[in-house]
């Protein structure tokens, strides 16, 4: 390989080991030569990500000028980049739809501007792009016997997680001035951002962020047929994902809803266990219909 492709390819390997510590477990269940294509989509992923996020001091504009730079970069096939011949090199490999990389990218510019969701199609609109894009670029990596019939599932399990995450995560999401329960939840169950902002789990807002962890469960639920049409070598590392990811929902109900006390995390021990199960599984067993 071109020294340059494998330094990127390490760069795109060492982001997801440091910030993407699920997903990166889960991952290594993948046969060897895969592994590098997931981490090349983590590492755009997450690159993009990083510049809207930790550039906060910044002003908007260029915070903007910097992810519209970027990402004409990537459009223009530059080499002269740390991460982009990786991504690159995934996306002709797997013939990527770019649609899924762009739905991507608008997502992130609409990070710099939009700090709330009225309503769950709202917020679904911008998963588009920050989540369920995410599920059908992984899909020819991962590989399917029946990618039509994989096709929605992946969408779905993309959203699951970034569900997931935005439950797990609201006092981060807040110290960056953004809320993603959607605001006629919030409505619904008598909270407003300011009871968000005090951060103290009083029942309404356990009872919102119950809620929440239903409905991601609901998006689990409509991921998990989608698992058993993967190829056989990619069933374990998506199981795993799912249980993880699952369980961080666990957690969460296990705090009785407190989403601010502490960040929920799903136990070393638990998580070597769901790894070892999946492990075991025999490939084509339908997932349990229950994150």
């Amino acid at each position: 390989m071109d020294t340059d492709l494998a330094a990127a390819y390490a760069r795109c390997r060492e982001l997801h080991k440091r910030h993407g510590r699920t997903y990166y477990l889960a991952t290594r269940l993948l046969p060897a030569w895969k592994r590098r294509h997931v981490h090349a989509l983590y590492g755009f992923t997450r690159y993009a990500d990083e510049i809207v996020d930790r550039t906060d001091a910044l002003p908007p504009a260029e915070r903007a000028a910097r992810l519209a730079d970027w990402a004409d970069r990537f459009r223009a096939g530059a080499t002269d980049d740390p991460l982009l011949p990786a991504v690159l090199h995934t996306i002709a490999v797997f013939d990527l739809d770019q649609a899924d990389f762009e739905a991507f990218l608008k997502s992130m510019a609409m990070d710099l501007t939009v700090t709330a969701y009225p309503t769950y199609d709202d917020l679904l609109e911008y998963m588009e792009g920050s989540a369920a894009a995410i599920g059908t670029m992984m899909l020819p990596i991962l590989g399917s016997s029946d990618p039509a019939a994989a096709r929605e599932p992946a969408r779905q399990l993309g959203l699951a997680f970034q569900l997931t995450n935005f439950i797990r995560d609201v006092a981060d999401d807040l110290d960056r001035g953004r809320v993603y329960l959607p605001e006629e939840d919030l409505a619904a169950f008598g909270v407003s951002r300011a009871d968000l902002q005090r951060r103290v789990a009083t029942p309404p807002v356990r009872a919102l962020i119950r809620y929440e962890v239903g409905r991601a469960r609901g998006h689990y639920q409509a991921a998990s047929p989608g698992i058993p049409l993967l190829s056989r070598g990619s069933q374990a590392c998506m199981r795993t994902a799912y249980r993880l990811y699952g369980g961080i929902l666990d957690e969460v109900a296990a705090a009785d809803y407190d989403v601010f006390a502490r960040r929920a995390r799903v136990p070393n021990r638990r998580r070597a266990a769901a790894a070892v199960r999946s492990l075991l599984t025999k490939p084509g067993t339908p997932m349990p219909m229950a994150a």
